[in-house]
């Protein structure tokens, strides 16, 4: 197996391994490329346990670590998923909002791990493009108004409606 030379690597408690088959089954182009098991003299951790996941998401590297309670995550850090329609935005929502995870505002979730992410559809990105001012400031009013986006409410924003 090739060395990841770059990687973004994510220090959970102990849920490390659920995390990255969550994540794996959810997105295409996604596999755990390998588990490390814990050696010893890692403190607070069993010898043998899994340790560290090497895994791919949509064809980027990520290493996840079972370090222990000290660092939780928060919102400074998200994962980003641009999404095709409604439809994607819904099923990821859904899915990373299963068995304890917390709807925030604007796109934004929180999963049970608590790890944040952005759920955003492509026409956002793209009426946020938009050339008129007055469009982008709808859009935006709208959003803010928004947890999960509404695809259909943003295009209606954005026409004035």
């Amino acid at each position: 197996m090739a060395v990841k030379k770059f990687a973004t690597h994510l220090w959970f408690d102990t849920q490390a391994e659920a995390a990255a088959k969550l994540y794996t089954s959810l997105f295409e182009n996604s596999q755990i490329d390998r588990l490390i098991k814990a050696p010893e003299g890692i403190p607070d951790t069993k010898v043998g346990s899994v340790f560290i996941v090497e895994l791919t998401i949509m064809g980027q590297n990520y290493i996840f670590l079972n370090g222990g309670p000290q660092f939780p995550f928060d919102s400074q850090v998200s994962l980003y998923v641009l999404c095709e329609d409604q439809a994607d935005v819904d099923k990821y929502w859904e899915a990373l909002l299963a068995d304890g995870g917390k709807p925030v505002q604007c796109g934004w979730l929180t999963d049970k791990f608590g790890l944040s992410w952005q759920i955003i559809p492509k026409q956002l990105e793209e009426l946020m493009s938009d050339k008129d001012p007055a469009v982008v400031n709808r859009v935006t009013a709208a959003m803010m108004k928004m947890v999960k986006l509404d695809v259909a409410g943003l295009e209606q924003a954005a026409k004035g409606d």
